[in-house]
This record gives C-alpha cells, structure tokens and sequence, in this order.
C-alpha cells in the first residue's frame, strides 16, 4: 500500500465505520497485516449483498493490487468511480493502479485533479511522487518528498524513498542523511541498512555493524528486516575482508528470500526451449513486412549485475541517445500474448504470435513506442535497459524490426555471484540461490546463442572484461553496432550527471576499474553449487 501518515490510514477506517461495514473494518485489518486471502472474501460477502458497494469494491482492488491482479483492479476501481464520482479513496486507489500498469500520464492526471480539491493531502503527494520517480522525474519528485516530510509527521517511509531519488541523481550526502533519517526512527530498518550497503561506496562503522547485528538476533524481527539486515552486513563484512562470515550472513538473507518467493529453474528451462522452439528462420522471413519501422530504441539485455549500466552509460552519453530505465513494456506486450488468466495456467507465449497478422505486430511496435514516450524527450535514440528482454529479442525483431539490440555479458562466477549478494528491489527470483542463478545463466547462453543462429549479426554480444580490458576499441565496436559516429564524451561516461537507477549508479559515475572483476574468487569456497550449476557453460560462456 502507499506510504502515508497515520492519520490518513485513520480517516479511512473512520471512512468504513461510517459507511457500517464491520466486515470491510475486519478487511481492511487483514490487509494492513499482509493477510490478503483472509480479507479478500470478507470484500465479496459484502459485494454479494450489495453489488454496488464502492467500499467493498475498493478495498477488494486494494487486494488485487498487492497480490498482482492489477487489471481486475482497474476495472472495479472504474465501476467504482462510475457509481461515486467523487469518492477520493477510490480515485486515489485508481490513481495507483493506473501507475503500476504503466499508464503514467492517466495516473498523474487523476492525481492534478484530486490535489487541486485537496493540495496538502499527504498520500495523494507521496503517490504522486511515486509516480514521477516511475517515469524518471526525479527532481520533481524530490521537492514533493521533503515538502511533505517538512509539514506532516515523518515516516520511515517517506525518508527511504527520497533517499533512493537522492541517490538516483548522484546525490551521495542527500541518500546517505535520509537513510539514517529513517533508520533513526526505527533501528531496526533493515530496507535502511540495505540501501545504504547498495550505495557499493558506503562503509559501516563498528557501531553499525554492532548495531545490525544486534537487531538481527532480536526475536521480534520481521522477516523483511532480517534479510535486509542479512544483505547489508554481508556486504559489511566484504568490505573488511570477512569473507567467510560475510558468505554466511548473504547465505542467510537469500535463504529466506528464496523461501518468500515462488520460483522453478525447471519452468524456466521450459520457457526457454518453448521459445527457442518457435523462433525459426522462417518465422522471421514469413513476416518481413512486418513490425513499426523506427530505429529509435536500442535494447541492452543479459543478466542483472552484467554491466549493462556502465553500456548504457557509455550510450547515454552520445548526444542522439537518451538514456531512459528498465522499461516493463516488452514483457508487459509479451505477457498479454501468454494470456494466463492466473498463476499456474499454461502460457500461450510465443505461440499465441502466430494468430496475429503483419498489422497486429505493426500495431504492437508502434505501441511499445508510444508507452515509451513519458520516458523521454526529443533524442532521436532512447536505451530500455530491461535485462530480462533477452528472452523476447525474437519478439522485439518482428514488431521493432530496425531496433539496435545489445547484449551486455559477464564471466558466469563474477555474474551470478554479483547477482547472489545483491538484494533487488523487484522481480530477479532466479538470483537467491546458487544452483538457481547457474541454471540462469547457463539457459541464457543458450538462448543467445540460438538468437545468434537465426538471426545473424541482429545482437551485438559485448563482453564486460574486454570493455575493462580496452574501453575504447568497445566504445567504438558498440557506437557502430548501433549507427551512431564516434564521441569522446562516450569515453568520458562517468562525468555524465544523469539519473541512474540501478544498483551500480554510484560505480558508473566514476572511471572504470578493473579491482571488481575478480571478486568472486574471495567466496571461492563456498561456490561449488554455482560451478555444478553451470556445468560446461563456465567453459564456452563467451561462445
């Protein structure tokens, strides 16, 4: 749910007790305790008393959000709003989902017209702060934070999310302030402790250290605590050289990671062969017609922790190209072919593509570039940096079919053990456990390695040791690859100021060094299931 001040989340109880519903007040405590499954049927007893209940038809979205059923909630949250035209906890519901979906213009809109009744209503400004950090407006979204912070009570919260914008701008001091912010008003924070370990450039004192320590052996500690807690003093250690003990504390945060999240390497091996399977070269020359004929995007795809933010950093710093972020929208078009009405059914993806004519593949590149436009400006090139879009390059080349792909790798031990001891904000569920992440890995080579077969030459395979090794020979390999004449400012990436939002923003903003290449080889011992995992890939990954 979004972050807002207590008094907020008191005036809608209030709301539900005077609309007389002792079974949406039970729901709505379900919620705020993470019971989703105990709450939701209590919303559809009222529903099925009342059809018209907007309360119930609220909160029951409320639930769809937080456990992913996003087009549900949009649909009740309209009905909604279609019976209430001015309930505002609906509209700011509808707001939020709207955001999540991707439809970011319509979600600031709904958002300009309930603040323009209601200008210091902190969770309407908090959402849409949240907003403008989804399409890159950091600096609008910075302002709105600290002037909340500046007129309600503070909460943790809000105090994390303006130090990830901080962050995100390269404002170190500013992350850093706001981290501690929040870890002072709860010491026990470890999403705090966490983000200021993935500032990479942050130690810990002895205090610190101390201090997450003790909080991790509290018996009262939230799960969500305790892996945050595990991830930052994994990293701790690391930087002291405490290899072993470091190992132990990250073993600890990915176990119970992995535990939290649903995930099989045997489904995705599926998946892969499933595609594989499908994308023959007579799939691409059967539909050489097809797909929006612009060259504006230029795809970097791998694994998480590959590199791909110091390539786009390199890219970004042309002057025809506009670095934007991880774009959903790829795998949002992929996962309406796949058509799974829930966890569990069968995917239609790729194979729902062959119902689709020359003009429907047209029609979805010239989508994906229209939803991509709230993320840039006027730059005649922009980057979507979506690692997991290497899955779907036979997809991107039939609806984008000029679009300039890039495909960012990493020795397999440095890669996925970068990915192991890094804690992601969403998605990645591959990366907590060693056997999972080789498996990855190795299914990724394979599939890059069919893309390579049927359609020659399409993907530039860049590999992050030889851009350490010579920087200049592979700034100008990847600005050919990609159209574009030779600048030195590519060369001179690090003094570029834009926003980077991934884990290694802090890296790119300085010269490349070579010291993380071989970092893995501290945790050497520990990594046999990694090694097993990949199996003959840790030998022909460059192939």
């Amino acid at each position: 749910m979004t972050d807002v001040s207590p008094d907020v989340r008191l005036a809608e109880a209030d709301a539900l007790r005077a609309a007389g519903h002792p079974e949406l007040i039970e729901a709505a405590s379900h919620m705020l305790a993470g019971a989703f499954g105990k709450a939701e049927p209590l919303c559809r007893i009222v529903l099925k008393r009342d059809p018209l209940d907007v309360n119930a038809m609220r909160l029951l979205a409320e639930i769809g959000m937080e456990v992913g059923r996003l087009e549900d909630a949009e649909s009740l949250l309209e009905r909604a709003l279609e019976l209430a035209p001015d309930f505002r906890l609906a509209r700011g519901s509808y707001a939020n989902v709207l955001g999540r979906r991707g439809k970011f213009e319509a979600a600031l809109a709904e958002l300009d017209a309930l603040l323009a009744a209601d200008p210091a209503h902190p969770g309407y400004l908090i959402l849409k702060a949240n907003t403008l950090v989804r399409i890159g407006d950091h600096l609008s979204a910075i302002a709105i934070y600290r002037d909340v912070l500046s007129r309600v009570p503070a909460t943790a919260g809000v105090q994390m999310s303006l130090g990830h914008s901080l962050k995100t701008v390269g404002d170190q001091d500013g992350a850093i302030a706001a981290y501690n912010s929040a870890r002072a008003m709860r010491d026990d924070l470890g999403d705090a402790y966490w983000s200021l370990a993935n500032l990479k450039t942050f130690r810990f004192s002895d205090e610190d250290i101390d201090a997450m320590r003790r909080s991790a052996a509290r018996e009262t500690v939230d799960r969500e605590d305790y892996y945050h807690l595990a991830f930052a003093l994994g990293k701790a250690l690391e930087d002291r050289t405490e290899f072993e003990e470091s190992f132990i504390w990250y073993r600890r945060g990915n176990a119970i990671k992995r535990r939290l999240i649903t995930y099989s390497a045997d489904d995705n091996q599926s998946d892969m062969a499933r595609i594989s399977d499908y994308f023959t070269p007579d799939v691409f020359d059967a539909r050489s017609n097809a797909g929006c004929q612009s060259r504006a995007p230029i795809f970097i795809v791998g694994l998480p922790r590959a590199g791909s933010t110091l390539l786009e950093q390199i890219l970004a710093s042309h002057s025809q190209v506009e670095g934007t972020q991880e774009l959903p929208d790829i795998i949002s078009i992929a996962r309406r072919i796949a058509d799974k009405k829930r966890a569990g059914d069968p995917s239609n993806y790729p194979n729902g593509l062959s119902g689709l004519t020359d003009s429907d593949l047209t029609a979805l590149g010239e989508e994906y570039i229209e939803r991509t436009r709230i993320h840039r400006t006027d730059a005649p090139f922009f980057i979507d940096k979506m690692p997991n879009n290497f899955a779907h390059v036979g997809l991107i080349r039939l609806i984008l079919p000029n679009a300039t792909i890039v495909d960012a790798r990493r020795h397999p031990l440095a890669c996925c053990f970068s990915g192991y001891k890094q804690l992601f904000a969403k998605g990645q569920h591959f990366t907590y456990n060693l056997t999972d992440i080789g498996r990855y890995y190795a299914d990724y080579v394979g599939l890059m390695r069919h893309w390579q077969n049927v359609l020659p030459a399409h993907v530039l395979h860049v590999q992050y040791e030889d851009v350490v090794a010579d920087t200049e020979i592979q700034v100008r390999r990847l600005l050919d690859h990609c159209g574009l004449p030779f600048e030195g400012a590519c060369l001179r990436f690090y003094e570029n100021r834009r926003a980077v939002k991934t884990a290694s923003s802090e890296q790119v903003r300085q010269p490349i060094f070579t010291s993380g290449l071989d970092q893995w080889e501290n945790y050497e011992p520990w990594l046999a299931p990694l090694k097993t995992a990949l199996g003959e890939t840790l030998q022909t990954y460059k192939q």
